[in-house]
């Protein structure tokens, strides 16, 4: 997956049509649907979105969804004029009507769509591009009254990242903290490997499969706020998981779609040969600030119990203060979630070859003992998994202040 900051658009699936003003689309509600999981499923999963959906159908945020039973989405339908979308909307950026272009084109190559807008002249558009443009049916609705002035609807681009799965693929950019900088993040082993092992209540824990589901997660977060991310070892099948035990498979493949060897030294060869290529690219490109980050589990004995630690490169200074930087954030952080419990993750350097061999600065991360029950408790659940990756980015963005 190339540059993750390339724009794709969320995705929405309409079958209606209304004359030539705009009105907000009407859907069933699927069996065990509530009001996120349906907003997911059309790709609205930003705020506004979610305020609209509850304006619109008079709901109490508390108030289950009826299966069966129709509901308005925060989606609006023109009958498309033939010429160009900003003539049928009425709007004169350039820029958003190329958003709204390829919003529905992805619905097209999704197979959301039956045809492309300019040929049925059916025109979807998410409310959020179109905040303040009221449509038909809701002007009839309002009162008077209530009419009165509201502050614009800021635009959040938002990227489709297939790779993340689809509960999670539509991420929208919240800041620009992170802005021109570029992270290489790479989950350990992989492929003919699966790291570490152990048991828990009968399944089998592999070391691989949990970097991977925590490396995904800080690769959205980091997207979130602005960052260019490169995920140097891919699975086309897992995205982010959820589930407690995660299935061990060997299908993973570096980002340029090849099978990883057999032999250690091989894969870590191949993976710094990519990150110090795209290196090379970035920095032509005017992207000086670059950073590698390595997401491992460790193992030891069953008996000792590890706290998230850190490795850099002795020659590194720049790779010793993203470490201490991360190692200062979880401090702050098990204070706050852990109090009484301490904090007493290290950070050390070491001779590793990704470490030793590639361009960008660096720093690894081991997260936890797999041998050790309670330190299993740090990366089983999904909820513990996303923390890790949130803290990790909050400590990358301090490291890059």
């Amino acid at each position: 997956m190339r540059r993750f900051t390339a724009l794709f658009s969320i995705c929405f699936c309409l079958n209606v049509v209304y004359a030539t003003e705009p009105a907000f689309h009407k859907v069933d509600v699927r069996e065990g649907e509530g009001v996120y999981s349906l907003l997911r499923r059309y790709g609205l999963n930003d705020q506004t979105s979610i305020d609209k959906f509850y304006e619109l159908n008079k709901l109490n945020p508390e108030a289950p969804l009826i299966v069966g039973k129709a509901y308005f989405l925060p989606v609006l339908v023109y009958q498309y004029d033939g010429k160009s979308i900003r003539s049928t909307i009425g709007i004169d950026d350039w820029d958003l009507a190329v958003r709204i272009a390829e919003f529905n084109r992805t619905l097209l190559d999704r197979g959301l769509r039956e045809s492309p807008y300019d040929e049925n002249k059916i025109l979807w558009v998410p409310f959020f591009e179109l905040g303040q443009k009221k449509p038909i049916a809701e002007k009839a609705a309002t009162k008077p009254a209530e009419k009165a002035a509201t502050k614009p609807v800021e635009h959040k681009l938002t990227m489709r990242m297939p790779l993340f799965g689809e509960e999670f693929e539509n991420v929208t950019v919240q800041s620009q903290k992170l802005k021109g900088k570029v992270f290489y993040v790479v989950s350990g082993h992989g492929g003919p490997d699966p790291g570490a092992m152990s048991e828990a209540a009968g399944n089998t824990i592999c070391e691989d499969e949990y970097a991977y589901d925590v490396s995904l997660r800080l690769a959205r977060s980091l997207m979130e706020h602005g960052a260019i991310v490169e995920m140097i070892v891919q699975d086309p099948n897992d995205g982010i998981r959820s589930n407690k035990y995660l299935k061990c498979d060997k299908d993973e493949v570096t980002l340029d779609k090849k099978q990883m060897p057999i032999n250690q030294l091989l894969r870590l060869k191949q993976r710094v040969h990519n990150i110090n290529n795209l290196h090379k690219t970035y920095l032509k490109e005017g992207f000086k600030d670059q950073t590698v980050i390595c997401i491992h589990v460790d193992s030891r004995g069953p008996s000792s119990r590890q706290d998230v630690f850190f490795y850099y490169y002795e020659e590194s200074e720049s790779g010793k203060r993203i470490a201490l930087a991360l190692q200062e954030t979880f401090r702050k952080k098990y204070q706050e979630n852990r109090s009484g419990r301490g904090y007493k993750g290290t950070v050390t350097c070491r001779s590793l070859y990704e470490l030793r061999h590639t361009d960008p600065k660096a720093v690894y991360v081991e997260l936890a003992n797999i041998q050790n029950a309670a330190d299993l408790r740090r990366i089983l659940p999904e909820e513990n998994r996303q923390a890790l990756a949130n803290w990790l980015c909050e400590g990358l963005m301090a490291a890059s202040k």
